[in-house]
Protein backbone atom coordinates (compact mmCIF):
# COMPACT_ATOMS: atom_id res chain seq x y z
CA UNK A 1 0.00 0.00 0.00
CA UNK A 2 1.09 3.26 -1.07
CA UNK A 3 1.09 5.98 1.66
CA UNK A 4 -0.48 9.82 0.68
CA UNK A 5 1.07 13.20 1.42
CA UNK A 6 -1.75 15.95 2.07
CA UNK A 7 0.38 18.88 3.02
CA UNK A 8 2.99 17.93 5.51
CA UNK A 9 0.32 15.21 6.73
CA UNK A 10 1.90 11.68 5.37
CA UNK A 11 -1.22 9.51 5.14
CA UNK A 12 -1.04 5.25 5.74
CA UNK A 13 1.96 5.48 7.65
CA UNK A 14 2.42 5.06 11.70
CA UNK A 15 -0.67 5.79 13.79
CA UNK A 16 -4.14 6.99 12.40
CA UNK A 17 -3.85 10.34 11.84
CA UNK A 18 -7.17 12.40 13.47
CA UNK A 19 -9.72 14.15 11.79
CA UNK A 20 -12.28 16.60 14.08
CA UNK A 21 -15.11 17.99 12.25
CA UNK A 22 -16.36 21.48 12.47
CA UNK A 23 -20.45 21.03 12.63
CA UNK A 24 -21.11 24.42 13.93
CA UNK A 25 -24.42 25.82 12.36
CA UNK A 26 -23.90 29.74 11.78
CA UNK A 27 -20.44 31.09 9.98
CA UNK A 28 -19.51 32.34 14.22
CA UNK A 29 -19.62 28.94 15.24
CA UNK A 30 -18.10 27.34 12.90
CA UNK A 31 -14.97 29.69 12.91
CA UNK A 32 -15.13 29.70 16.84
CA UNK A 33 -15.04 25.77 16.55
CA UNK A 34 -11.82 26.32 13.96
CA UNK A 35 -10.35 28.62 16.20
CA UNK A 36 -10.25 26.17 19.28
CA UNK A 37 -8.55 23.42 17.46
CA UNK A 38 -5.64 25.34 18.14
CA UNK A 39 -5.51 23.39 21.57
CA UNK A 40 -6.47 19.80 20.41
CA UNK A 41 -4.60 17.15 19.07
CA UNK A 42 -5.27 17.53 15.69
CA UNK A 43 -3.85 16.49 12.45
CA UNK A 44 -6.61 17.37 9.51
CA UNK A 45 -9.86 19.23 9.75
CA UNK A 46 -13.32 18.12 8.08
CA UNK A 47 -15.76 20.78 7.48
CA UNK A 48 -19.02 19.52 7.53
CA UNK A 49 -21.18 21.83 5.39
CA UNK A 50 -24.22 19.99 5.98
CA UNK A 51 -24.35 21.43 9.42
CA UNK A 52 -24.36 25.09 7.92
CA UNK A 53 -27.61 27.12 7.54
CA UNK A 54 -25.56 29.27 4.09
CA UNK A 55 -25.05 25.79 2.81
CA UNK A 56 -27.39 26.43 -0.16
CA UNK A 57 -25.62 29.60 -1.25
CA UNK A 58 -22.12 28.63 -2.22
CA UNK A 59 -20.85 32.53 -2.49
CA UNK A 60 -21.22 32.12 1.62
CA UNK A 61 -19.77 28.45 1.46
CA UNK A 62 -16.97 29.94 -0.10
CA UNK A 63 -16.51 32.55 2.10
CA UNK A 64 -16.45 30.30 5.09
CA UNK A 65 -13.92 28.35 3.52
CA UNK A 66 -11.35 31.35 2.89
CA UNK A 67 -12.12 32.41 6.70
CA UNK A 68 -11.14 28.56 7.48
CA UNK A 69 -7.75 28.30 5.44
CA UNK A 70 -6.39 31.57 7.09
CA UNK A 71 -7.56 29.59 10.65
CA UNK A 72 -6.25 26.22 9.97
CA UNK A 73 -3.07 27.32 8.41
CA UNK A 74 -1.23 24.08 7.30
CA UNK A 75 -3.52 21.34 8.69
CA UNK A 76 -4.84 19.79 5.51
CA UNK A 77 -8.73 20.81 5.36
CA UNK A 78 -11.46 18.50 4.14
CA UNK A 79 -14.57 19.65 2.56
CA UNK A 80 -17.96 17.30 2.91
CA UNK A 81 -21.76 17.55 2.38
CA UNK A 82 -22.97 14.70 3.49
CA UNK A 83 -26.44 13.58 2.78
CA UNK A 84 -29.24 12.81 5.15
CA UNK A 85 -29.38 9.22 3.73
CA UNK A 86 -25.79 8.78 4.79
CA UNK A 87 -26.48 10.33 8.50
CA UNK A 88 -26.04 14.03 7.44
CA UNK A 89 -27.63 16.94 8.49
CA UNK A 90 -29.90 17.74 5.48
CA UNK A 91 -30.57 16.83 1.73
CA UNK A 92 -29.04 18.28 -1.59
CA UNK A 93 -30.51 18.27 -5.03
CA UNK A 94 -27.00 15.87 -6.95
CA UNK A 95 -26.33 18.42 -9.45
CA UNK A 96 -25.65 20.91 -6.59
CA UNK A 97 -24.20 18.42 -4.67
CA UNK A 98 -21.88 17.42 -7.52
CA UNK A 99 -21.21 21.43 -8.62
CA UNK A 100 -20.50 22.17 -4.42
CA UNK A 101 -17.99 19.25 -4.38
CA UNK A 102 -16.36 20.66 -7.81
CA UNK A 103 -16.55 24.55 -6.66
CA UNK A 104 -15.04 24.01 -3.09
CA UNK A 105 -11.97 21.67 -4.64
CA UNK A 106 -11.17 24.40 -7.57
CA UNK A 107 -11.60 27.48 -4.65
CA UNK A 108 -8.08 26.63 -3.53
CA UNK A 109 -9.00 26.83 0.21
CA UNK A 110 -9.71 23.07 0.68
CA UNK A 111 -7.13 19.61 0.38
CA UNK A 112 -9.66 17.32 -0.18
CA UNK A 113 -13.31 16.66 -0.72
CA UNK A 114 -15.48 13.90 -0.04
CA UNK A 115 -17.75 12.18 -2.89
CA UNK A 116 -20.19 9.80 -1.32
CA UNK A 117 -19.87 6.20 -3.55
CA UNK A 118 -23.47 5.75 -3.87
CA UNK A 119 -24.34 9.53 -4.88
CA UNK A 120 -23.53 7.12 -8.69
CA UNK A 121 -20.65 6.31 -10.85
CA UNK A 122 -21.27 9.66 -13.12
CA UNK A 123 -21.40 12.11 -10.11
CA UNK A 124 -17.94 10.42 -8.71
CA UNK A 125 -15.97 10.59 -11.33
CA UNK A 126 -16.78 13.94 -12.16
CA UNK A 127 -15.66 15.28 -8.71
CA UNK A 128 -12.57 13.04 -8.59
CA UNK A 129 -11.61 14.09 -12.25
CA UNK A 130 -12.36 18.04 -11.71
CA UNK A 131 -10.84 17.80 -8.27
CA UNK A 132 -7.85 15.65 -9.46
CA UNK A 133 -7.17 18.69 -12.17
CA UNK A 134 -6.53 21.30 -9.58
CA UNK A 135 -4.58 19.30 -7.36
CA UNK A 136 -7.12 18.00 -4.57
CA UNK A 137 -7.61 14.81 -2.96
CA UNK A 138 -10.87 13.10 -2.82
CA UNK A 139 -12.40 10.71 -0.38
CA UNK A 140 -14.69 8.49 -1.87
CA UNK A 141 -17.50 7.62 1.06
CA UNK A 142 -20.11 5.03 2.30
CA UNK A 143 -22.03 5.30 5.80
CA UNK A 144 -24.53 2.62 6.30
CA UNK A 145 -25.84 3.34 10.12
CA UNK A 146 -28.50 0.83 10.29
CA UNK A 147 -26.45 -2.48 9.57
CA UNK A 148 -22.67 -4.11 8.75
CA UNK A 149 -22.41 -5.22 5.58
CA UNK A 150 -20.61 -8.95 5.31
CA UNK A 151 -17.13 -9.14 4.70
CA UNK A 152 -16.96 -9.40 1.17
CA UNK A 153 -19.35 -6.16 0.60
CA UNK A 154 -17.40 -4.10 2.62
CA UNK A 155 -14.34 -5.24 0.37
CA UNK A 156 -15.87 -5.04 -2.65
CA UNK A 157 -17.00 -1.58 -1.66
CA UNK A 158 -13.40 -0.07 -1.05
CA UNK A 159 -12.11 -1.47 -3.93
CA UNK A 160 -14.95 -0.13 -5.95
CA UNK A 161 -14.40 3.24 -4.21
CA UNK A 162 -10.17 2.47 -5.30
CA UNK A 163 -11.36 1.54 -9.28
CA UNK A 164 -12.96 5.19 -9.53
CA UNK A 165 -10.31 6.95 -8.48
CA UNK A 166 -10.53 7.67 -5.01
CA UNK A 167 -7.35 8.67 -3.35
CA UNK A 168 -8.85 7.15 0.19
CA UNK A 169 -11.94 5.16 0.12
CA UNK A 170 -13.73 5.25 3.45
CA UNK A 171 -16.72 2.85 4.82
CA UNK A 172 -18.02 3.81 8.41
CA UNK A 173 -20.61 1.02 9.26
CA UNK A 174 -23.26 0.59 12.53
CA UNK A 175 -23.26 -2.82 14.31
CA UNK A 176 -25.47 -4.58 15.90
CA UNK A 177 -23.23 -7.10 17.57
CA UNK A 178 -19.61 -7.76 18.48
CA UNK A 179 -18.98 -9.96 16.13
CA UNK A 180 -19.63 -6.72 13.18
CA UNK A 181 -16.70 -5.48 14.64
CA UNK A 182 -14.97 -7.82 14.00
CA UNK A 183 -16.33 -8.43 10.45
CA UNK A 184 -15.68 -4.41 9.70
CA UNK A 185 -11.61 -5.08 11.34
CA UNK A 186 -11.51 -8.26 8.90
CA UNK A 187 -12.42 -6.78 6.24
CA UNK A 188 -10.16 -4.03 6.95
CA UNK A 189 -7.45 -6.58 7.09
CA UNK A 190 -8.11 -7.78 3.91
CA UNK A 191 -8.38 -4.89 1.99
CA UNK A 192 -4.58 -3.33 3.26
CA UNK A 193 -2.98 -6.45 2.68
CA UNK A 194 -4.54 -7.76 -0.25
CA UNK A 195 -6.01 -5.24 -2.36
CA UNK A 196 -5.08 -1.68 -1.09
CA UNK A 197 -3.09 0.90 -3.04
CA UNK A 198 -3.64 3.48 -1.42
CA UNK A 199 -4.41 4.51 2.41
CA UNK A 200 -8.22 3.52 3.45
CA UNK A 201 -10.27 4.90 6.34
CA UNK A 202 -12.87 2.47 8.07
CA UNK A 203 -14.57 2.47 11.35
CA UNK A 204 -17.43 1.09 12.95
CA UNK A 205 -19.68 3.07 14.73
CA UNK A 206 -21.82 3.55 18.29
CA UNK A 207 -20.09 2.34 21.98
CA UNK A 208 -19.19 -0.93 20.38
CA UNK A 209 -17.73 0.04 17.82
CA UNK A 210 -15.62 2.12 19.58
CA UNK A 211 -12.47 -0.28 19.31
CA UNK A 212 -12.27 0.26 15.46
CA UNK A 213 -11.28 3.58 15.80
CA UNK A 214 -8.43 3.20 18.24
CA UNK A 215 -6.33 -0.15 16.24
CA UNK A 216 -6.08 1.49 13.21
CA UNK A 217 -2.02 1.21 13.36
CA UNK A 218 -2.68 -2.94 13.75
CA UNK A 219 -5.86 -2.99 11.24
CA UNK A 220 -5.07 -0.54 8.49
CA UNK A 221 -7.51 2.61 8.93
CA UNK A 222 -5.00 5.55 7.84
CA UNK A 223 -7.44 7.88 9.91
CA UNK A 224 -9.72 8.28 12.91
CA UNK A 225 -12.00 10.67 14.04
CA UNK A 226 -12.33 12.12 17.01
CA UNK A 227 -14.87 15.26 18.55
CA UNK A 228 -13.96 18.46 19.53
CA UNK A 229 -17.12 20.76 20.50
CA UNK A 230 -19.35 18.22 19.55
CA UNK A 231 -19.47 14.74 17.64
CA UNK A 232 -20.49 14.12 13.96
CA UNK A 233 -20.82 10.49 14.28
CA UNK A 234 -21.92 8.15 17.39
CA UNK A 235 -18.87 6.36 18.63
CA UNK A 236 -16.18 9.14 18.42
CA UNK A 237 -13.68 9.78 21.10
CA UNK A 238 -12.87 13.26 22.15
CA UNK A 239 -9.55 14.29 20.40
CA UNK A 240 -7.28 14.52 23.65
CA UNK A 241 -8.40 11.37 24.65
CA UNK A 242 -7.90 9.56 21.53
CA UNK A 243 -4.11 10.72 20.79
CA UNK A 244 -3.47 9.13 24.30
CA UNK A 245 -4.55 6.14 23.58
CA UNK A 246 -3.22 5.86 20.29
CA UNK A 247 0.19 6.68 21.92
CA UNK A 248 -0.38 4.06 24.27
CA UNK A 249 -1.31 1.34 21.77
CA UNK A 250 1.80 2.72 19.62
CA UNK A 251 4.07 2.22 21.98
CA UNK A 252 3.40 -1.23 22.43
CA UNK A 253 3.89 -2.42 18.83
Amino acid sequence: MNTLRVRNLELGTGMPKICVPLVGTSREEILAQAEALRSIPVDLVEWRADWFDGVSDFSQVQAVLQQLREIVGDLPLLFTFRTAKEGGQRDMDLSTYTQWNILAAQSGYVDLVDVELFTGTDTVQAVVENAHSVGVKVVVSNHDFHQTPNQKTIVQRLCMMQDLGADIPKIAVMPQSPHDVLTLLAATEEMVRLYAKRPIITMSMGGTGTISRLCGEVFGSAVTFGSAAQASAPGQVEAHRLRNLLNLLHEAL
